[in-house]
């Protein structure tokens, strides 16, 4: 099937730079050094499920186009709940096949058809940060938007650590507290939130403001501005613009809503 797939890949009208992989951890080796549009993955794999690979492969390449192939229509419509590019039922037809691509293609951002230090250069002008009332994030003064709601709150709550590396567990009982147990499952919706976050703010051209390092994750507070961090600078203007409410939407919150509320009372 591997062969086959990779033979029908390379008769696509695209005429893509093909390259076939039997193992999970074969693929991520080459990653690391070869810049990739598309990844087109079994689900069902030895050691490290299709699912797995995606989230280590968005760890290298954020705007990797992935395509899951399987021969179970369950997993297909999981996959589309992560947000993937597409997926291909087994046996692979051509005529799927080069639909899915062509989707894929479609949808690659700018920044892969240009040289990272290019877009590096176009970064934008300024970052705002809200988290007085509602949490919320400017570039150059445009709103930016979320595709997962939990994403945004991931994103928030690194802002609220202000600058602090949060391990997944802590992000996770941050968003899920006693709703859910931290097991494998879980470990591994939460690694698509994380890419989602990640996703949204590199589509933004803004994703270096998330550092990652041994699994953990923090902002980076140098290369934005944000109200709360004003706040303790004692900015006078921020001071007088907090009126008791931060980060409205999450419970998690309280606390640092607490303190600062205290902080404004006594100056």
């Amino acid at each position: 099937m591997l062969k086959l797939t990779v033979s029908m890949c390379g008769k696509l009208r695209q005429r893509p730079e093909v390259t076939g992989f039997g193992g999970a951890e074969e693929a991520l080796q080459y990653l690391e050094k070869h810049k990739t549009d598309i990844a087109m993955l079994d689900i069902c794999m030895p050691r490290m499920t299709g699912l797995e690979l995606a989230a280590r492969i968005r760890e290298l390449w954020p705007d990797v186009a992935v395509i899951f192939v399987t021969e179970h229509a369950q997993y297909a419509l999981e996959a589309l709940k992560l947000h993937v590019s597409g997926y291909v039922l087994k046996p692979v037809d051509m005529e799927d096949l080069q639909a899915e691509v062509d989707h894929a293609a479609q949808g690659r951002p700018a920044e892969n058809r240009q040289t990272r230090g290019r877009v590096a250069a176009e970064k934008p002008e300024h970052i705002e940060v809200q988290t007085f009332g509602e949490f919320n994030v400017y570039v150059n003064g445009e709103p930016v938007y979320f595709n997962r709601s939990r994403a945004k709150e991931a994103l928030a709550f690194l802002v609220d650590r202000q600058g602090g590396y949060m391990t997944r567990a802590a992000i996770f009982e941050s968003l899920w507290g006693d709703e859910a147990k931290y097991n494998r499952q879980m470990q591994k919706y939460l690694d698509v939130i994380l890419a989602s976050m990640r996703d949204t703010l590199n589509a933004n051209g803004i994703g270096d403001i998330i550092e990652r390092s041994k699994g953990c994750f923090r902002v980076c507070p140098e290369k934005f501005s944000c109200d709360l961090y004003r706040f303790f600078d004692g900015d006078i203007q921020t001071v007088e613009a907090y009126h008791g409410e931060y980060m409205a939407s999450y419970a998690w919150a309280n606390m640092t809503e607490a303190y600062v509320s205290h902080v404004r009372g006594i100056m």
